[in-house]
Protein backbone atom coordinates (compact mmCIF):
# COMPACT_ATOMS: atom_id res chain seq x y z
CA UNK A 1 0.00 0.00 0.00
CA UNK A 2 2.84 2.42 0.89
CA UNK A 3 4.56 1.58 -2.42
CA UNK A 4 1.28 2.27 -4.27
CA UNK A 5 0.92 5.65 -2.53
CA UNK A 6 4.50 6.62 -3.41
CA UNK A 7 3.97 5.76 -7.09
CA UNK A 8 0.54 7.40 -7.15
CA UNK A 9 1.83 10.70 -5.71
CA UNK A 10 4.34 10.95 -8.57
CA UNK A 11 1.79 10.00 -11.24
CA UNK A 12 -0.80 12.48 -9.94
CA UNK A 13 1.82 15.26 -9.92
CA UNK A 14 3.05 14.34 -13.40
CA UNK A 15 -0.42 14.34 -14.95
CA UNK A 16 -1.34 17.63 -13.25
CA UNK A 17 1.89 19.01 -14.72
CA UNK A 18 1.03 17.60 -18.12
CA UNK A 19 -2.30 19.45 -18.28
CA UNK A 20 -1.61 22.55 -16.17
CA UNK A 21 2.13 22.83 -16.74
CA UNK A 22 1.93 26.31 -18.25
CA UNK A 23 0.68 27.62 -14.90
CA UNK A 24 4.08 28.30 -13.46
CA UNK A 25 2.64 30.33 -10.59
CA UNK A 26 0.55 27.33 -9.52
CA UNK A 27 3.68 25.14 -9.43
CA UNK A 28 5.52 27.75 -7.35
CA UNK A 29 2.59 28.04 -4.91
CA UNK A 30 2.40 24.27 -4.59
CA UNK A 31 6.14 24.20 -3.84
CA UNK A 32 5.84 26.86 -1.12
CA UNK A 33 2.95 25.04 0.60
CA UNK A 34 4.90 21.78 0.42
CA UNK A 35 7.97 23.52 1.92
CA UNK A 36 5.92 24.72 4.90
CA UNK A 37 4.58 21.18 5.26
CA UNK A 38 8.03 19.59 4.97
CA UNK A 39 9.80 21.82 7.46
CA UNK A 40 7.02 21.19 9.98
CA UNK A 41 7.27 17.41 9.50
CA UNK A 42 11.04 17.76 9.91
CA UNK A 43 10.92 19.69 13.16
CA UNK A 44 7.89 17.95 14.67
CA UNK A 45 8.42 14.36 13.63
CA UNK A 46 11.71 13.50 11.95
CA UNK A 47 14.16 15.33 14.23
CA UNK A 48 12.50 14.35 17.55
CA UNK A 49 12.64 10.73 16.33
CA UNK A 50 16.28 11.08 15.25
CA UNK A 51 17.47 12.73 18.47
CA UNK A 52 15.40 10.51 20.78
CA UNK A 53 17.73 7.63 19.90
CA UNK A 54 20.63 9.35 21.70
CA UNK A 55 23.19 8.11 19.20
CA UNK A 56 26.32 10.15 19.62
CA UNK A 57 27.11 12.34 16.63
CA UNK A 58 23.68 11.74 15.00
CA UNK A 59 23.64 15.48 14.22
CA UNK A 60 26.56 14.93 11.87
CA UNK A 61 24.32 12.70 9.76
CA UNK A 62 21.73 15.48 9.54
CA UNK A 63 24.48 17.89 8.44
CA UNK A 64 25.62 15.17 6.01
CA UNK A 65 22.11 15.21 4.52
CA UNK A 66 22.25 19.00 4.08
CA UNK A 67 25.67 18.73 2.37
CA UNK A 68 24.53 15.78 0.23
CA UNK A 69 21.54 17.80 -1.00
CA UNK A 70 23.90 20.66 -1.87
CA UNK A 71 25.94 18.20 -3.95
CA UNK A 72 22.82 16.73 -5.57
CA UNK A 73 21.73 20.23 -6.53
CA UNK A 74 24.92 20.50 -8.50
CA UNK A 75 23.36 17.76 -10.66
CA UNK A 76 19.73 18.90 -10.53
CA UNK A 77 20.44 22.66 -10.63
CA UNK A 78 17.68 23.30 -8.10
CA UNK A 79 14.93 21.49 -10.01
CA UNK A 80 13.39 20.37 -6.71
CA UNK A 81 12.73 23.91 -5.61
CA UNK A 82 11.34 25.23 -8.81
CA UNK A 83 14.44 26.30 -10.73
CA UNK A 84 13.45 24.58 -13.92
CA UNK A 85 14.46 27.31 -16.37
CA UNK A 86 18.02 26.01 -16.49
CA UNK A 87 16.67 22.83 -18.03
CA UNK A 88 14.29 24.20 -20.62
CA UNK A 89 16.75 25.94 -22.88
CA UNK A 90 17.19 24.10 -26.13
CA UNK A 91 16.94 20.61 -24.72
CA UNK A 92 13.99 18.33 -25.34
CA UNK A 93 15.10 15.67 -22.92
CA UNK A 94 16.09 15.89 -19.31
CA UNK A 95 19.85 15.98 -18.79
CA UNK A 96 21.19 12.71 -17.45
CA UNK A 97 22.75 14.48 -14.45
CA UNK A 98 19.35 15.84 -13.42
CA UNK A 99 17.77 12.38 -13.61
CA UNK A 100 20.58 10.81 -11.56
CA UNK A 101 20.28 13.56 -8.93
CA UNK A 102 16.50 13.22 -8.67
CA UNK A 103 16.68 9.42 -8.57
CA UNK A 104 19.25 9.39 -5.72
CA UNK A 105 17.18 11.94 -3.82
CA UNK A 106 13.93 9.94 -4.14
CA UNK A 107 15.71 6.61 -3.52
CA UNK A 108 17.17 7.85 -0.21
CA UNK A 109 13.75 9.11 0.91
CA UNK A 110 12.35 5.61 0.51
CA UNK A 111 14.91 3.84 2.74
CA UNK A 112 13.52 5.02 6.14
CA UNK A 113 10.12 3.61 5.08
CA UNK A 114 11.52 0.06 4.96
CA UNK A 115 9.90 -1.01 8.24
CA UNK A 116 6.99 1.42 8.22
CA UNK A 117 3.80 -0.36 9.20
CA UNK A 118 1.56 2.66 9.38
CA UNK A 119 -0.22 3.98 6.32
CA UNK A 120 0.14 7.76 6.16
CA UNK A 121 2.70 8.19 8.92
CA UNK A 122 3.87 11.83 9.17
CA UNK A 123 7.16 11.01 7.42
CA UNK A 124 5.33 9.29 4.55
CA UNK A 125 2.86 12.17 4.15
CA UNK A 126 5.87 14.51 4.05
CA UNK A 127 7.28 12.57 1.09
CA UNK A 128 3.91 12.38 -0.67
CA UNK A 129 3.33 16.14 -0.33
CA UNK A 130 6.91 16.80 -1.42
CA UNK A 131 6.50 14.51 -4.46
CA UNK A 132 3.54 16.42 -5.87
CA UNK A 133 5.19 19.73 -6.87
CA UNK A 134 8.40 18.04 -8.06
CA UNK A 135 6.37 15.63 -10.21
CA UNK A 136 4.22 18.53 -11.40
CA UNK A 137 7.33 20.36 -12.63
CA UNK A 138 8.63 17.11 -14.16
CA UNK A 139 5.32 16.48 -15.98
CA UNK A 140 5.15 20.07 -17.22
CA UNK A 141 8.71 19.84 -18.42
CA UNK A 142 8.37 16.50 -20.22
CA UNK A 143 4.98 17.02 -21.86
CA UNK A 144 5.10 18.27 -25.41
CA UNK A 145 1.64 19.38 -26.59
CA UNK A 146 0.09 17.47 -23.68
CA UNK A 147 1.75 14.24 -24.83
CA UNK A 148 4.58 12.18 -23.36
CA UNK A 149 7.19 10.56 -25.59
CA UNK A 150 8.47 7.04 -24.89
CA UNK A 151 11.63 8.46 -23.28
CA UNK A 152 9.50 10.77 -21.11
CA UNK A 153 7.44 7.80 -19.91
CA UNK A 154 10.65 5.94 -19.07
CA UNK A 155 11.94 8.90 -17.04
CA UNK A 156 8.62 9.21 -15.18
CA UNK A 157 8.62 5.46 -14.44
CA UNK A 158 12.18 5.59 -13.09
CA UNK A 159 11.37 8.54 -10.86
CA UNK A 160 8.11 6.95 -9.64
CA UNK A 161 9.95 3.73 -8.74
CA UNK A 162 12.95 5.36 -7.00
CA UNK A 163 11.40 5.70 -3.51
CA UNK A 164 9.73 2.24 -3.64
CA UNK A 165 13.14 0.76 -4.60
CA UNK A 166 14.70 2.50 -1.60
CA UNK A 167 11.96 1.06 0.62
CA UNK A 168 12.43 -2.49 -0.69
CA UNK A 169 16.24 -2.41 -0.51
CA UNK A 170 16.06 -0.81 2.93
CA UNK A 171 14.45 -4.02 4.24
CA UNK A 172 17.75 -5.82 3.64
CA UNK A 173 19.78 -3.29 5.61
CA UNK A 174 20.59 -3.60 9.29
CA UNK A 175 17.54 -2.06 11.09
CA UNK A 176 19.93 -0.11 13.31
CA UNK A 177 21.00 1.88 10.27
CA UNK A 178 17.51 3.20 9.66
CA UNK A 179 17.89 6.10 12.09
CA UNK A 180 21.01 7.28 10.24
CA UNK A 181 19.17 7.24 6.92
CA UNK A 182 16.32 9.15 8.57
CA UNK A 183 18.82 11.72 9.85
CA UNK A 184 20.28 12.14 6.34
CA UNK A 185 16.82 12.55 4.78
CA UNK A 186 15.92 14.99 7.57
CA UNK A 187 18.92 17.09 6.50
CA UNK A 188 17.83 16.88 2.85
CA UNK A 189 14.27 17.96 3.73
CA UNK A 190 15.56 20.78 5.92
CA UNK A 191 17.74 22.11 3.11
CA UNK A 192 15.08 21.92 0.39
CA UNK A 193 12.29 23.45 2.47
CA UNK A 194 14.45 26.23 3.90
CA UNK A 195 15.76 27.17 0.44
CA UNK A 196 12.19 27.46 -0.87
CA UNK A 197 10.98 29.37 2.21
CA UNK A 198 13.94 31.71 2.60
CA UNK A 199 14.65 32.50 -1.03
CA UNK A 200 14.57 36.25 -0.91
CA UNK A 201 11.74 38.04 -2.61
CA UNK A 202 12.48 41.00 -4.86
CA UNK A 203 14.09 43.85 -2.91
CA UNK A 204 13.62 41.78 0.26
CA UNK A 205 10.07 43.05 0.64
CA UNK A 206 7.73 41.07 2.83
CA UNK A 207 5.92 38.64 0.56
CA UNK A 208 2.59 38.17 2.33
CA UNK A 209 1.36 35.63 -0.22
CA UNK A 210 4.40 33.48 0.41
CA UNK A 211 4.04 33.75 4.20
CA UNK A 212 0.38 32.76 3.85
CA UNK A 213 1.27 29.73 1.71
CA UNK A 214 3.99 28.62 4.14
CA UNK A 215 1.50 28.99 7.01
CA UNK A 216 -1.00 26.87 5.06
CA UNK A 217 1.63 24.14 4.71
CA UNK A 218 2.46 24.38 8.43
CA UNK A 219 -1.24 24.19 9.39
CA UNK A 220 -1.82 21.16 7.16
CA UNK A 221 1.17 19.38 8.71
CA UNK A 222 0.09 20.34 12.25
CA UNK A 223 -3.43 19.05 11.60
CA UNK A 224 -1.94 15.76 10.45
CA UNK A 225 0.38 15.75 13.49
CA UNK A 226 -2.50 16.23 15.95
CA UNK A 227 -4.63 13.67 14.14
CA UNK A 228 -1.75 11.20 14.17
CA UNK A 229 -1.10 11.59 17.90
CA UNK A 230 -4.70 11.08 18.97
Amino acid sequence: MIVALLILSVLVGVFLGKFFGNREKFAKNLLIVSAGFLITICLNEVFPQVYAQEHSNIGLWVIGGVLLQMLLENLTKGFEHGHFHHHTEGKNILPLALMIGMFIHAFLEGIPLANEREILSPYLTGILVHNLPISFILGAFLAKNHKFSASALLIISLFALASPLGLILGRYFNPNWEIYFLAVVGGIFLHISSVIIFESSKNHNVDWRKIGLVMLGVLLAMTGHLFHHH
